[in-house]
């Protein structure tokens, strides 16, 4: 007698959610295990429908709760409700969610409340610092209390979790998002930005969107930003602006009228992962980027105090420099002079994974399912 398929729910909300989970995603989808119903809350909308559109990937039911001005407080209950609806219509017997977003906290806490099993993507990242990042140190720790199957992308990561006295089982995997990239980068995507000559100048790529870096951080890192330019004639920023006006408008002022910065809308993630192979450093306050770059040789700078990703800084791939604009330069500065220092971050081996961690995370999955649980 053949056993009925698994069911199994894939939440996810932003897109670093859908870029992280699309190699998980097809990975379920193509194996006839399991029954696999991948749900949107609709936290982002545009930047998510782009991701699943360079995966081909499609959602099977959709919350729609993106509003204007939403606050975690309505992410979070509107998740909840609509969650708690669907898993009482779907009856899965594991949930799946990735990283620190209030979806996947509020999808964690929806599945907790059907008394269904979670298994948390990109467990046991850490700062130690409750408000930093935040919401998201937040969100990821209260995640680990309530899910049964925590996959760590590093060593620190499962010590984290141990350290933490968390149920479940405990799987280091790798970090599904270097699946994803090797993915989009053998297709060597183009990233045409017009008026930028990515043969004339050494590229600087940049994102900046953390909320601790609201305000006078903000305005901070872009006057840093100008005094690269203004020392570096050779250099020319490439700046994807986020849709928030906190974020976007105290970088417009600052940096709008320099020949060299190129403030753009989103990129998507095609051709994100083309600057990414096209630039010759990065300065952010993304954690995927941290992780991204060095499997495509880029050093980068992380904007900030601290990162729950300080595998990248012990390994040499990333540097930790605040946001001060004094900090920026002298950083920026000694890569674009030394090439000693530039050579030894580009080269220093990515400790995040090998692109086979989805792989992973399904024949976990299948086998907890196996033993029921």
């Amino acid at each position: 007698m053949l056993q009925s398929p698994f069911k199994v729910c894939i939440i996810l909300g932003t897109r670093p959610e859908a870029i992280k989970l699309a190699p998980v995603i097809q990975q379920f989808k193509s194996w006839r295990s399991f029954d696999t119903q991948v749900v949107l809350t609709g936290q982002h909308r545009e930047m998510v429908d782009q991701v699943m559109q360079l995966f081909e990937l499609s959602a099977d039911y959709d919350l729609e709760i993106m509003q204007q001005k939403q606050t975690l407080t309505d992410i979070t209950c509107k998740s909840l409700q609509g969650l708690e609806r669907l898993f009482k219509q779907l009856q899965p017997q594991v949930v799946l969610v990735q990283g620190d977003t209030t979806t996947a906290f509020a999808a964690t806490l929806a599945a907790f409340y059907q008394k269904i099993p979670v298994g948390h993507v990109e467990a046991g990242l850490r700062t130690d610092n409750i408000y930093n990042p935040y919401p998201e140190e937040a969100n990821r720790r209260l995640i680990s209390q309530l899910a049964q199957l925590h996959f760590a992308p590093t060593s620190r990561s499962v010590e984290h979790l141990k350290r933490s006295g968390i149920l479940g089982e405990i799987h280091q995997t790798g970090n599904t998002v270097i699946d994803a990239l090797l993915a989009v980068a053998q297709r060597q995507p183009e990233c045409n930005v017009p008026g930028l000559d990515w043969q004339k100048y050494r590229v600087m790529l940049s994102t900046v969107h953390r909320r601790e870096n609201w305000g006078e951080p903000l305005r901070d890192i872009g006057k840093g930003f100008l005094q690269i330019l203004d020392k570096f004639p050779d250099t020319a920023l490439l700046l994807p602006l986020h849709r928030n006006p906190t974020v976007r408008e105290p970088l417009q002022e600052i940096l709008g009228n320099h020949p060299r910065a190129f403030l753009t809308e989103p990129l998507d993630y095609g051709e994100l992962v083309g600057a990414i192979g096209r630039c010759y450093l990065l300065l952010t306050d993304s954690g995927g980027l941290q992780e991204e770059a060095p499997s495509l040789g880029k050093p980068v700078l992380v904007l900030r105090e601290n990162t729950e990703r300080p595998e990248a800084v012990e390994a040499g791939t990333a540097k930790l420099i605040g946001t001060t604009p004094g900090g920026i330069l002298a950083a920026a500065t000694q890569l674009l002079t030394n090439e000693v220092v530039y050579q030894s971050m580009a080269t220093a081996v990515n400790p995040f994974g090998d692109g086979h961690a989805a792989e992973r995370i399904l024949k976990i999955v299948e086998d907890y399912c196996l033993r029921g649980g």
